[in-house]
């Protein structure tokens, strides 16, 4: 499994267009071959979420003195305040399991990715049917005020304009055939 030493998954996703449940589909399709590379979030973790399994939650004092002492792959503010970032540590740790990081990020963050590691990645972007129904599964999470769905909305406009900067764009109109599309290129770039 020498291939995993230098290769990484990057899925990166407008909010609400996907990405995370494509990611636990490669994870539970492809267990000795990927780790979940758990990114740093300074946002309050959701009902749902735990800590250091889901994101390393801390506080934005913490996030910055990480910035500061050089400790990510790459970081940004995603919203106002809040900050996403993954660390080099994390991604170090996956490749010593002789595995390939997966990595569930921003658009933005993909980018910045797959520019520090241009030989060695693979950059899926999942695009959402429509803006239309991307609204409505944001609204179908219960998660958004009006302001902040908003806000999300159009952060994707935007987002979608990124879009060719990726190895792969994958249509999220049908989760089961999204998630196979994937997975068959995943195989592929990890040559499995």
């Amino acid at each position: 499994m020498a291939h995993t030493k230098t290769k990484l998954i990057i899925i990166a996703a407008p909010s609400g267009a996907g990405k995370t449940s494509v990611t636990r589909h490669l994870l539970k399709a492809l267990p000795d071959h990927l780790a979940f590379s758990i990114s740093c979030a300074t946002r309050k973790p959701r009902n749902y979420e735990k800590d250091k399994v889901d994101y390393y939650f801390i506080s934005v004092e913490e996030f910055t003195q990480k910035i500061e002492q050089k400790e990510f792959v790459e970081w940004e503010m995603v919203y106002e305040g809040k900050y996403y970032g993954t660390l080099k540590s994390e991604v170090e740790r996956i490749w010593q399991l002789h595995k390939s990081p997966l990595l569930d990020v921003d658009v933005q963050g993909g980018i910045n990715i797959q520019q520090l590691y241009p030989h060695n990645s693979l950059s899926l972007f999942i695009e959402p049917p429509s803006i239309d129904e991307l609204e409505r599964r944001l609204k179908a999470r219960g998660t958004e005020t009006p302001e902040s769905l908003q806000a999300r909305l159009n952060k994707a406009a935007y987002e979608l304009s990124f879009k060719p900067q990726f190895d792969r764009v994958i249509m999220n109109d049908q989760l089961d055939r999204a998630c196979a599309e994937a997975e068959a290129v995943v195989r592929e770039f990890l040559g499995i």
